[in-house]
């Protein structure tokens, strides 16, 4: 594991990221989803595609890359895009690997191979719960009852502090919508046929937003790819010797 500090909007982040086969000339980043970190990709996909330089790095907020700021999508892609070139990658072929919110970030990055593993993105329909939930702790907070309705908060941020929250809220109802149908790189999508995170009719809707991608579908949920990371690598070997 290494630190990087980069600096972007005149703040310093310490980025945490592990390279391997780092004397390869192409290169795969991998960006994990929300609440996750940088190992559960590695732990993933370590063992594959050995013709490249795997770079996997916590963005901030999250593992060992600490972030005191309120930050958006935006401001995560233009955070990994400084990180990219501070690393004097060769981008004219690298490969970005997004899973969930990762995916977002690597859509905006718009790399020469774009790959999606149960990208959030697409805006679906509350349950009656969570509509509740959502209405309950407005009205808390309006009372200034805060503290109470941090109670509702979801299991994705309840042990996040107060910035993580606001960052979180800034990125969950994001409609990626146009940001998927503008992107013209080859892109390949892969889902779980059970993700309760980003549902399967969400990997549809995306693919057919987007003209040059394909969609792959395996069994499992939203973290299926831990148990098909050797089938996804063979795919991305196999789209990226046709660019």
């Amino acid at each position: 594991m290494a630190k990087k500090q980069i600096t972007y909007n005149s703040k310093i982040f310490d980025i945490s990221y592990s390279i391997t086969n780092q004397y390869q000339k192409d290169s795969v980043l991998f960006l994990h989803g929300w609440g996750s970190t940088k190992e559960i990709m590695q732990k993933s996909f370590e063992p594959y595609l050995n013709e490249f330089k795997h770079i996997y790095m916590d963005m901030p907020g999250f593992g060992k890359s600490p972030n005191n700021e309120v930050l958006n999508t935006d401001d995560y892609k233009n955070i990994v895009d400084i990180f990219i070139n501070s690393l004097t990658l060769n981008t004219k072929k690298i490969v970005i690997v997004g899973h969930s919110f990762g995916g977002k970030v690597a859509t905006k990055l718009s790399p020469k191979l774009l790959v999606l593993i149960g990208s959030s993105g697409i805006i679906e329909a509350k349950t009656f719960k969570t509509k509740l939930i959502i209405t309950l702790s407005k009205i808390l907070n309006t009372l200034g009852l805060a503290n109470i309705s941090k109670l509702f908060r979801s299991a994705d941020v309840e042990n996040m502090c107060e910035n993580m929250y606001k960052t979180f809220k800034n990125i969950v109802d994001e409609d990626f919508e146009r940001e998927f149908e503008k992107r013209k790189t080859k892109t390949l999508i892969f889902w779980g046929k059970n993700d309760n995170a980003t549902a399967l009719s969400s990997g549809q809707k995306i693919a057919n937003l987007m003209i040059n991608s394909k969609l792959i579908i395996f069994d499992g949920d939203h973290y299926f790819f831990a148990n098909y990371s050797k089938q996804i690598s063979k795919k991305i070997e196999e789209n990226f010797d046709k660019l």
